[in-house]
């Protein structure tokens, strides 16, 4: 399993680095268009598991919502759609995270089939829109979840005791989560003083608003890498399945990899239209 993991983890970057570094942002873009796409295609099939077609149907839905917001250049209305996904993440994700495993799928799949044409296509925007900003830009925020994941594995590896949410994910520990925070204080705190103040979120803010602002928006942004990782569990837990999809092997499906990235981004991206 761990050499299969490696050899996809290879291969992605292998794809993604060059189109990062030597490419033009379009390709970049198209790249994680391909990615939420493919997203869409393992949350249909987590709804409805039989409905195969479907799926494909429901990704090409994903790309006519993102085409056409692209076609009209309207800014408000790309803006009406990140405002809606940060809405869901902040009033209605922690009341359906509440309920842990006391949910039915069957009676909320219409819900889940229309909030999955929210969150994924803001999320593209998200990303397309921070990497308008830069790519260290793009990247520093992005690494933030994954520095977090580290932090909150490693920790609760060695400490963890209390469960965050053991109906959804019983190896994720209260204490895992603290060691995921402070370490992404390190984190910001890092790129604050080793890049340009303004090639970060972090540093734009810190610069903008102050050290404490920065450290609050860092710990809002690791509490929601933390809630959308929650949230796909959840999901996938009430489909009874393990892994979104056997897209990439060794690591499950596409959206076992963006989980933490669908709320954190759409936030990160509104933060940054602050300064």
């Amino acid at each position: 399993m761990l050499k299969t993991r490696v050899i996809t983890a290879l291969v992605l970057l292998a794809v993604l680095l060059p189109i990062l570094f030597f490419l033009p942002p379009v390709y970049i873009g198209g790249f994680f268009l391909i990615a939420l796409l493919a997203g869409a295609w393992e949350w249909s099939l987590l709804l409805a598991p039989e409905a195969g077609r479907a799926a494909y149907l429901y990704a090409v839905f994903c790309l006519a919502i993102i085409v056409f917001l692209l076609a009209t250049q309207n800014v408000s209305w790309q803006f009406g759609l990140l405002l809606l996904a940060v809405l869901f993440w902040f009033l209605v994700a922690p009341f359906i995270l509440a309920r842990g495993m006391h949910l039915s799928l069957d009676r909320l799949r219409s819900f889940y089939v229309v909030l999955g044409l929210i969150l994924l296509p803001a999320t593209w925007f998200a990303l397309a829109f921070l990497r308008e900003l830069g790519l260290v830009f793009l990247l520093t925020t992005m690494a933030l979840v994954w520095v977090a994941d580290i932090g909150a594995y490693f920790v609760g590896k060695a400490f963890g005791k209390r469960k965050l949410a053991a109906q959804i994910s019983p190896g994720k520990s209260v204490e895992g989560a603290l060691g995921g925070l402070v370490l992404c204080c390190v984190y910001a705190l890092a790129c604050v003083f080793f890049l340009p103040f303004e090639s970060t979120l972090f540093g734009a803010w810190a610069i903008r608003f102050g050290w404490v602002p920065m450290f609050l928006m860092v710990a809002v942004l690791t509490a929601f890498s933390i809630f959308g990782d929650l949230f796909e569990s959840q999901l996938k837990r009430l489909a009874g399945v393990k892994d979104g999809s056997h897209l990439l092997p060794g690591h499950g499906g596409v959206l076992d990899r963006v989980d933490a990235l669908i709320p954190t981004m759409p936030i990160a991206a509104l933060l940054a239209g602050l300064v």
